[in-house]
């Protein structure tokens, strides 16, 4: 009887040696006669596991990890194949607590199958939402999607069937579907996750969007960093049009949607939508004005729809399992559940997908273990390099869109970045400028010089040159680039400035320091 070994092929395992160690796995096995067959699934999500090998046996997948080469000798020997004990073991992977913990919907599949296994994605409830979705009429596809309460999920968090909506009732004789996968915020790594992990839903997601607004054809924009991402999603859409599933005719019953995926450049601009829209259309990524709205007037000047890769990739359980059965998780405005990515100085980081209003305290320091240095926690970045500084005593706020805006913060793409005490606050600001003044598509004053002497002005407090002057300077400054920048890169730029010199005022008043090198 063949066994099944599961090792990770996603980016994150693989930076950890998991290639080396499925090519191990492989050749240990043969060498002692054992039949095994190696599966490259994706990640489970607990990255501090990583490589995370798992073995079928009959009581279910029994987890190793973290692996490494020299392990797997020692592996077989305590009966890898049956799951035997081990130092590295940690039992029924279901039964993990930051696993078992979890209310996986849109990461139902990831890490549990072969990610371009068109077989196993039918088998663990693949292309259903698809199939329902054939069988209404689009504005039926646009109100499930509206019933749901499914937010903007890269960190705007606009209801997504408003958006489509209005693409569904602008008239035009070309509509699009565009993925932003430009996934730039610091922490963040769910969008890679999925495209790496559980391709085949994120199609099915923009068939079922290209269903619902009359659009037939989609782009995925995949940022640069994450080449492995972008060759599996290409194989992914190959294996897809040979099924029949994209093509001519959506799964031999629908209307043609034909899907391609792009490369970005390296520019964080292009997570911006209308930044992206003219970087798919061959130009320099800056940022549109508005109005019009992309719904209405978007990639070549036809309606489009711009969700993220989360956002998509929730669409088919949504239809699936309609829209009341996800909107049943969650609290408040804050609906179905969001994919928490812990990052940082963090003990145990990984994915962890939760229903709104778990606590960020429940989340770092229960299921993230707290600090990776012992050390006290001192702040925790949400939402991205644009997110606030929050401190410990706002670890009891609950997960929630509305909540963490309460507090001055933006849940955003649901990135955590955690920060122990040995974190300097005023060079966090000053970083906040810098880096807004790097990432710039310069086209509004605001953004262009306003981070740059943003830059200056928290140099001059730093090195306590007319402190109340320059502070009052900032206040200004942080003012005017959050009223009149064009996009959130120059207007969310003071939100993280402003909570540091809030929270963490002490950083800002250290005996002088000199000026920082240009």
């Amino acid at each position: 009887m063949t066994t099944r070994i599961y090792v990770p092929c996603d980016a994150a395992a693989l930076s950890m040696g998991a290639d080396k160690v499925a090519k191990a796995m492989a050749a240990e096995a043969q060498k002692r006669g054992l039949d095994v067959t190696i599966v490259r699934n994706g990640s489970r999500g607990m990255l501090w596991l990583e490589p995370l090998v798992e073995v079928e046996t009959t009581q279910g997948r029994v987890a190793y990890g973290p692996v490494r080469v020299g392990d797997i000798a020692g592996l077989y020997d305590a009966g890898l194949l049956s799951g035997g004990a081990h130092r590295l073991g940690h039992g029924l992977t279901e039964k993990i607590p930051f696993f078992a913990r979890q209310q996986r919907l849109t990461f139902a599949r990831c890490g549990l199958t072969d990610p371009l296994s068109l077989d196993e994605y039918k088998a663990h409830g693949g292309l259903e939402g698809l199939a329902k979705a054939l069988a209404l009429a689009p504005a039926a596809v646009v109100e499930e999607v509206t019933q749901s309460g499914l937010r903007g999920r890269g960190g705007a968090a606009f209801p997504t069937g408003i958006k489509w909506r209005t693409t569904l009732g602008a008239a035009a004789d070309q509509k699009y579907i565009v993925c932003n996968a430009d996934e730039g915020d610091s922490g963040t790594y769910a969008d890679r996750m999925v495209m790496e992990g559980d391709p085949f839903v994120l199609i099915e997601g923009m068939a079922i969007a290209g269903l619902a607004v009359g659009a037939t054809k989609g782009f995925i924009y995949i940022r640069s960093e994450y080449p492995h991402a972008f060759g599996v999603i290409q194989e992914a859409i190959r294996r897809a049009e040979a099924a029949g599933i994209l093509g001519k005719s959506v799964m031999g019953k629908g209307p043609a949607f034909h899907l391609e995926a792009r490369l970005g450049a390296g520019a964080y601009i292009c997570g911006e939508e209308t930044s992206l829209l003219d970087s798919l259309e061959g130009k320099r990524g800056q940022v549109r004005a508005k109005p019009p709205l992309p719904a209405i007037s978007g990639l070549f000047g036809k309606p489009t729809i711009i969700n993220n890769v989360i956002s998509l990739a929730s669409v088919p359980w949504i239809m699936a399992h309609g829209a009341k059965a996800y909107a049943d998780f969650g609290m408040g405005r804050s609906r179905g559940t969001l994919p928490v990515q812990l990052a940082g100085n963090i003990k145990r980081g990984g994915l962890f997908e939760t229903a709104f209003g778990v606590s960020l305290r429940t989340l770092i320091e229960d299921l993230g273990g707290g600090t990776h240095s012992g050390k006290p926690l001192r702040a925790v970045q949400i939402g991205g390099p644009l997110g606030a500084y929050h401190p410990a005593h706002e670890l009891d706020t609950l997960l929630d869109y509305e909540a963490i805006a309460a507090i001055k913060g933006m849940l955003g793409h649901g990135g955590i970045v955690v920060f122990d005490e040995s974190v300097d606050m005023a060079k966090q600001a000053r970083f906040a400028f810098e880096f807004c003044a790097q990432e710039s598509c310069g086209k509004c004053t605001p953004c262009r010089i306003g981070a740059r002497r943003g830059v200056e002005v928290v140099d001059r407090i730093i090195a306590a040159d007319h402190r109340e002057a320059n502070r009052v300077l900032l206040d200004d400054l942080c003012s005017l680039m959050t009223d009149g920048s064009l996009c959130a890169l120059g207007g969310l730029t003071p939100l993280p400035v402003m909570s540091a010199l809030h929270h963490f005022p002490e950083d800002f008043n250290r005996p002088a320091l000199p000026l920082a090198a240009e």
